[in-house]
């Protein structure tokens, strides 16, 4: 499987934010988007995921399975907003993810561990601290298998130790032959990942 941008562009009200971006990305290949405030990181991954439409040029998957036949149908996106109920539980909102994403991956109680929230799956979500959000919304990667992330600031409010645990994640997930594109200010400890240095 390849992930293919080429010229791609971006817009943010009405504004060219960026344009001219391009990479190939194979299986078990990361992409870390480096960059001051206002380049366009998330407008580009926004972009990628199809959140966004591109001002110009295009995105596409090759040589990927079946089931993962659109950019869109592959990937994961994890935002800034950790898209999850307050009032729910933090279980109850990992498998609302995993039912509505469908391929389940790994359980929700393993998830949870993985990220090192196991035990705290009956608490409402909004019961969490910061960091604790983000390790719920991270397990949210886990619980329906998809072969490309599109990460933007995921470590926001993680401390150092989770900052490692998710580190070891993002590995496997391309050990295992996935593609992570990430936006980040701080290094996320991704094994052999490429830069892409956007300067606006």
């Amino acid at each position: 499987m390849r992930l293919i941008a080429e010229n791609l562009g971006g817009e943010r009200g009405g504004e060219t934010v960026f344009s001219g971006i391009g990479f190939a990305l194979e299986k078990g290949q990361a992409l870390v988007v480096t960059g001051p405030n206002g380049v366009g990181k998330s407008t580009l991954l926004r972009v990628i995921a199809g959140l966004l439409p591109a001002a110009e040029g295009r995105v596409r998957i090759e040589g990927g399975p079946e089931a993962f036949p659109s950019v869109a149908s592959a990937c994961h996106y994890l935002g800034h907003q950790n898209a999850m109920k307050p009032a729910l539980s933090v279980a109850e909102n990992l498998r609302f993810w995993r039912d509505f994403s469908g391929a389940d991956f790994l359980g929700v109680e393993e998830a949870l561990e993985t990220v090192g929230l196991d035990g705290i799956g009956h608490l409402p979500f909004g019961y969490l601290s910061t960091g604790q959000r983000r390790r719920a919304a991270i397990a949210k990667l886990l619980v329906s298998r998809r072969p490309l992330w599109l990460l933007d600031e995921p470590t926001a409010g993680l401390d150092k130790a989770s900052e490692g645990r998710f580190g070891e994640v993002m590995t496997n997930h391309c050990r295992d032959g996935g593609i992570i594109i990430a936006a980040t200010h701080l290094p996320l400890g991704i094994e052999g990942a490429k830069e892409l240095r956007m300067t606006g």
